[in-house]
């Protein structure tokens, strides 16, 4: 529960912008829904390695890992515009996702990656199951980060994308309605509180992320995620291994009970990160880097 809990307080966290990450700048791709940063080189007979974040969340969540895999496989670090305080691009608008997996495959194919891995977080997680389940000729590997098959059930157990949309719309529109008082806060330099995350420090990286994305672009992808019910889909992946690695922190037997039943006759493989929260990648740093080679390896 405590990614819904997180979502809802989105507008009332007082955040601030990130430091930069000069080395990301030069290479950097852009297209009509997300920019691109290649790290390493391509390899013979190795596919390259998609890394997709999630809601607010800037490439930068991933350079814990990407520097290290990019010295086996070229490392494609995906960002959706606008949610690392860039130029906000086609986003913002109805179809944004179908139009962030568009960009992707069009990316791969201009590349001559046939079957890419990809590893998504959060809204990047379901990014990639929707990428892997309605062309699943063209995903060879896939890693989902603590990612529901359906978010809008964590609101009503018996909602389906019709029923959930007014919320939905309700969140979209708070979200929008708070973006101006979000970029009159000051900075965040002390424990904002919140369950982002488990220490201090990964909560205020966390608001400090949240701060610098333009609510346009938030507030539209986070509607399509709550009313995107990719659950019936799934059985089309065929993906291997199709893994879903998720956080445990408020309790083993806790988060069991929520994600089992959502994969249930999926062909996801659950793998449970306890002591960990929903940025796996900044609790338990090393957890996570070893769950993505052995995803890569297998």
């Amino acid at each position: 529960m405590f990614r819904l809990i997180a979502l809802l307080a989105l507008a009332a966290l007082p955040l601030a912008t990130p430091a930069s990450n000069a080395q990301t700048v030069a290479a950097e791709q852009r297209m009509q829904h997300i920019s691109i940063v290649t790290l390493g080189e391509a390899k013979a007979g190795r596919e390259p390695l998609y890394l997709i974040p999630g809601l607010s969340s800037p490439r930068q969540v991933w350079d814990g890992i990407a520097p290290d895999l990019a010295k086996d496989q070229q490392v494609l670090l995906v960002q959706v515009n606008g949610f690392g305080g860039d130029a906000l691009g086609e986003n913002g608008k109805p179809g944004m996702t179908d139009g962030i997996i568009a960009d992707i495959l069009a990316d791969a194919a201009k590349r001559g990656a046939k079957r890419p891995a990809v590893i998504g977080h959060s809204f990047g997680g379901l990014i990639g199951m929707m990428l892997a389940a309605r062309h699943p000729d063209r995903v060879g590997r896939l890693l989902v980060v603590d990612t529901l098959p359906f978010f809008g059930r964590l609101f009503d157990p018996a909602a389906t994308p019709a029923s959930i949309a007014p919320r939905a719309e309700q969140l979209r529109a708070m979200t929008v309605a708070g973006a101006e008082r979000m970029k009159a806060m000051p900075a965040v330099t002390s424990d904002p509180g919140g369950i982002w995350s488990n220490t201090p420090e990964g909560r205020i990286k966390v608001a400090n992320w949240t701060r610098q994305a333009d609510q346009r672009a938030v507030a539209q992808a986070l509607y399509e995620d709550v009313v995107t019910d990719i659950g019936p889909e799934l059985a089309k992946v065929t993906a291997k291994p199709f893994t879903i690695l998720y956080a445990a922190g408020m309790g083993e037997a806790q988060a069991k009970a929520i994600w089992e039943p959502a994969y249930a006759g999926t062909p996801a493989k659950l793998v449970a990160v306890p002591d960990s929260y929903h940025f796996i990648m900044l609790d338990q740093p090393q957890r996570f880097a070893a769950e993505v080679k052995a995803f890569l390896a297998e």
